[in-house]
């Protein structure tokens, strides 16, 4: 009998396969089944992971640019409005046919384009000194209030106790007098002001300065109101910052249009050093929301450091250089632009994972040697 076969010669019954252990071989449908499957929850948790990261960067790191111009209420704005002198050859200077021209509107515009604005769609503004720290410029009949002021503003513990946010500086100058050539008033210090009539911005803490040396402070609105009354010989000398005089001592340049504010009978005038350090500071009057302080922060770095240093390289030169040849007895404005205060740092995220930041340099930048020798200081002129 065959041993498959039972006693009457039936076939004896087989067992059920058993299934199989895990970590058995299985078939090929199934073993792909669960590959798809392993891939598929590794996708998962990976997106999951990436997410979470995201997530937490976005809340722990620093903004992005994006971000802060969203803070900064930019986003979908049309025109950017910026308060500006209008009376001041050299810095800002509006011209007869309404254009500004002058190294304040081309510092202006770099900022402007890093905040996301053409040219064509910033909108300069006359602004008077009182005017600055409240951001209230003219505009035809009515003030307005403007986003940012660029016009010469010195920064000063004064004026940010009164609450004015600087922001980084942008130019370094100092204190100087001019007078008219033909006059034999030939000033070296404050103290030979003594006794002399000599006209000032009202707003500026110069007219405190020359009370202090016995000099008749005689304040104005608008520095081109100081100079024409120093052409009509009424005056006897002006003071405020060399790089705001600095333009009316030198010629308009051969291809310069017309101003719109104009001095009647000029005379030829000196400039002159009367010892002051270094210590004037422009910066720009941001207003009061910090991401708009930080943005222009950030185009002014990119100015001192990056890819904005040449504009800001030609803008000096085009202005400060030329007017430099007619103002040999005083520094115009020194050459490059200082460094940020220790207030000024920012940073920001260009990408979830990254970080771009800069540092506020430990040591600060001399100025040429020249200015640095100077031993005779004084209190800042708040211009």
């Amino acid at each position: 009998m065959n041993e498959s076969e039972g006693p009457v010669g039936d076939p004896l019954p087989q067992r059920p396969a058993e299934p199989a252990q895990p970590g058995e071989p299985v078939g090929p449908a199934a073993a792909n089944r669960t590959r798809w499957l392993r891939l598929g929850a590794l996708i998962v948790l990976l997106v999951v992971a990436a997410v979470t990261v995201v997530r937490v960067v976005s809340a722990t790191a620093p903004p992005s640019r994006e971000q802060l111009r969203e803070r900064a209420e930019l986003t979908g704005k049309q025109e950017l409005l910026i308060g500006v002198k209008d009376d001041q050859p050299g810095v800002s200077q509006q011209l007869e046919t309404g254009a500004f021209v002058g190294f304040d509107i081309e510092i202006a515009y770099m900022i402007a384009e890093d905040l996301g604005f053409e040219a064509s769609r910033v909108r300069f503004l006359p602004i008077e000194s009182e005017d600055r720290a409240r951001r209230q410029a003219r505009d035809g009949n009515r003030y307005v209030t403007v986003d940012l002021v660029i016009a010469s503003y010195s920064i000063t513990e004064e004026r940010r106790r009164q609450g004015v946010i600087f922001s980084a500086p942008y130019l370094q100058t100092e204190q100087s007098v001019v007078t008219r050539a033909d006059s034999d008033l030939r000033p070296t210090t404050f103290a030979d002001l003594a006794g002399r009539t000599v006209c000032t911005l009202a707003t500026s803490t110069a007219e405190q300065n020359l009370a202090a040396a016995g000099a008749r402070a005689h304040g104005r609105n608008r520095i081109s109101d100081c100079i024409r009354e120093l052409h009509d010989g009424e005056i006897d000398a002006v003071t405020t910052d060399a790089a705001i005089l600095a333009g009316f001592v030198a010629p308009p340049a051969v291809e310069a249009a017309p101003p719109k504010v104009k001095i009647e009978n000029p005379k030829p005038l000196r400039h002159f050093d009367i010892g002051a350090s270094g210590d004037e500071l422009w910066g720009v009057n941001t207003g009061p929301n910090p991401a708009v302080r930080d943005l222009v922060n950030l185009s002014l770095e990119q100015a001192r450091t990056g890819r904005n240093g040449k504009r800001w390289r030609t803008a000096f030169d085009r202005y400060f250089g030329y007017a430099q040849q007619y103002s040999v007895e005083q520094q115009v404005a020194v050459d490059r632009q200082p460094p940020p205060g220790p207030g000024d740092k920012v940073e920001v995220r260009q990408w979830p994972w990254e970080r771009f930041a800069w540092r506020h340099p430990s040591p600060a930048r001399p100025g040429p040697a020249f200015v640095a020798a100077r031993g005779r200081a004084r209190p800042n002129s708040g211009c």
